[in-house]
This record gives structure tokens, C-alpha cells and sequence, in this order.
């Protein structure tokens, strides 16, 4: 394999630290003025894979950009301080070192973008990961639903900040996006934005309980003048996740936000994206939309459990042309 080029777009170097959103008053007059044509982004969205073809050494670099992006992810009701621990070994060593030294970048130092835990998990994850570099993301504010006390929400993201948390995936209301109440929206993302302090905020949407792309669309402006830092498509509990129409609007809004305020803001999509072919779709997607510096895990994450696995055994098939079991990619 070609090593992986810093220049390159799939370079596993990071490109910038991004400043933290610093936010907007809400300005109700641009949601007024939101349209999306439903039609042209789902023909869009369709033909995103199609227009770059990525082979061999391409491929194998993209897939390894990939993992830098990816927040490790877990969210069971069963979860133990011992599966975090393994979870976070895994972060520090995603792909198996016989598959590093085989595509000769054994010595970049691969990492995952981020750990991402329920906040009882936090202290075990943060204990796990202490030197490597790697943070570690919480979810807050009553995830998955965002129903709960807000006074209890707000003290759950700064509990979490407390405990190690460098990175907070709040969830939003999303009665507040159906019934239009764009300012109490923007007031408890504010909020919340107050409470992660110095921790990176991405807001969940939950895209697929907000009916219409128009409101996608509008969810997102909001969140974004309320000093969100990224903006995330779902919390994986939805019926519908992750998917590329919805994604190609949130993206659209976030080069919308840059173009009037010069502020980049990042994207996570989650919950169903398992698969190399998914996530390449994903990062051909950031960079013909937003350009290079969204490829960078500092403005593009994924929120995933099992397309590590996945990523692993297509780099095992571009090494030894065939492709392996996956109890031979284990998850840690």
C-alpha cells in the first residue's frame, strides 16, 4: 500500500483545532425562509456513491481516515465498567498491528476519534484512556428522549464534564422542533451549552421523529445559533437513524452557517452505519459538500460500534485478497 499522504484528503493527520461555537441569538426570520426540495436531495443522495470510485490503496487510506473518525460507541443497559475498559483497548489500538505494518503505517499511531458512554461510565472510560490522547464523550441530558427534568439534564452534562467528559452529545426535544417553539429550543441548547463549559457540545436531533427535511433543516440553524459545536443526526434508538438525504441537509445548513458566520461547525451521523461501503459514501459526501477539512475527526465523527469491524476485514481483503471471519475483528 501507498502510505497514507498528509496532504492528501484521506490523511490520518489532523488538519486544525476548530474554535468552540461561540453561538447566535436566535433569528427566527432564517427558519422562515428555509426550503428544502425534498426530490433533488434524495436524487442527490442516491448518486453519492457513485461519483468517486475509491480502489485499492485509495480505499484502504479513506478507510483509514475513517477510523480516526469514528466515536467508539457504547450504549447498553448491561454495560459494565469491564466492557468500557475493553471498549477503550480497542480505541487504542482499532486495527490489528499485523494489518498496520502490512499497509506500512504502523508508526502513525491510529486512534479512534473519541470513546462514547452513558455518564456512569465516564470515571471507568476516562480511567481507561488516561494518556492516550483519545477523549471521551457522554451522553447527557436525558438520552435518549430529552424528556426528563430540564434542571436534571443540565446537571447531568456538567456531572459528566466533571468526571472527565471532553466531548457532551446532548439530546434535544424534539416536541419543541414539532410544535415550533424555536425559542424555548434555542434557550435549553444554550443551556446546555452553558453547562458542557469547556467540553466540546454535539446536539442530537433525532432526525427520524422530526418529520419533514424542513425541519431538519430548521432544527439545525437553531442548534447552531445556540452554540452547538457539532450536530448530530440521531441517538441510534429511533426507528430511522442515520441517513444520507437527512445528513446531505444538516450539511447544507452547516455550510450555510460558515458562509454567514464564519464559523465551521461539525457533523455526526449514527446508528446504522456498519459497513466500509456506508462510511465511504459518508466521507465522499463531506468532502464534495462541505470540502477536505470535514474529513478531519475534528469536524466529522461517526457514531458507531460495529463498522470497526467491518473497516478491519475490507483493509485484511485489499492485504490477502480474501476476506476474513469476524471473530478475528474482535471489539476488544
Amino acid at each position: 500500500m501507498t502510505r497514507p499522504d498528509p496532504s492528501s484528503d484521506a490523511s490520518v493527520h489532523s488538519l486544525h483545532q476548530p474554535t468552540r461555537n461561540p453561538g447566535l441569538p436566535l433569528d427566527v426570520s432564517r427558519l422562515e425562509n428555509l426550503a428544502v426540495n425534498t426530490s433533488a436531495v434524495e436524487r442527490r443522495a442516491a448518486t453519492l456513491a457513485t461519483r468517486r470510485s475509491l480502489k485499492k490503496d485509495h480505499q484502504a487510506a479513506w478507510l483509514l481516515k475513517a477510523v480516526t473518525c469514528i466515536d467508539l460507541t457504547t450504549l447498553a443497559g448491561d454495560d459494565t465498567p469491564g466492557r468500557v475498559e475493553r471498549l477503550c483497548a480497542k480505541a487504542r489500538q482499532p486495527v490489528r498491528r499485523d494489518l498496520l505494518e502490512g499497509l506500512g503505517v504502523a508508526d502513525l499511531g491510529l486512534s479512534v476519534g473519541a470513546v462514547c458512554v452513558y455518564h456512569e461510565m465516564v470515571p471507568a472510560a476516562v480511567a481507561a484512556l488516561a494518556d492516550s490522547g483519545i477523549p471521551v464523550a457522554a451522553v447527557s441530558a436525558g438520552f435518549p428522549a430529552g424528556l426528563s427534568w430540564r434542571e436534571g439534564r443540565i446537571a447531568e452534562v456538567e456531572a459528566s464534564v466533571a468526571a472527565g467528559a471532553a466531548e457532551i452529545d446532548i439530546v434535544i426535544n424534539r416536541g419543541l422542533v414539532l410544535s415550533g417553539d424555536w425559542q424555548a429550543l434555542h434557550d435549553e441548547v444554550r443551556a446546555f451549552r452553558e453547562a458542557a463549559g469547556p467540553a466540546h457540545l454535539k446536539a442530537i436531533l433525532g432526525t427520524g421523529d422530526l418529520g419533514p427535511l424542513r425541519q431538519v433543516a430548521r432544527a439545525s440553524q437553531v442548534a447552531m445559533m445556540a452554540g452547538a459545536d457539532f450536530i448530530k443526526t440521531s441517538t441510534g434508538k429511533e426507528s430511522i437513524n442515520a441517513t444520507l438525504p437527512v445528513s446531505l441537509v444538516m450539511l447544507r445548513q452547516i455550510r450555510a452557517f460558515e458562509e454567514e458566520t464564519g464559523q465551521r461547525i461539525g457533523f455526526k451521523p449514527a446508528g446504522g452505519i456498519s459497513t466500509a461501503k456506508t462510511i465511504l459514501a459518508y466521507q465522499i459526501m463531506m468532502r464534495e459538500e462541505l470540502g477536505r477539512p470535514w474529513l478531519d475527526p475534528t469536524l466529522f465523527r461517526v457514531g458507531a460500534s460495529g463498522l470497526l469491524g467491518d473497516i478491519e476485514r475490507q483493509l485484511e481483503h485489499h492485504l490477502s485478497g480474501a476476506y476474513s471471519a469476524s471473530h478475528r475483528h474482535p471489539m476488544g
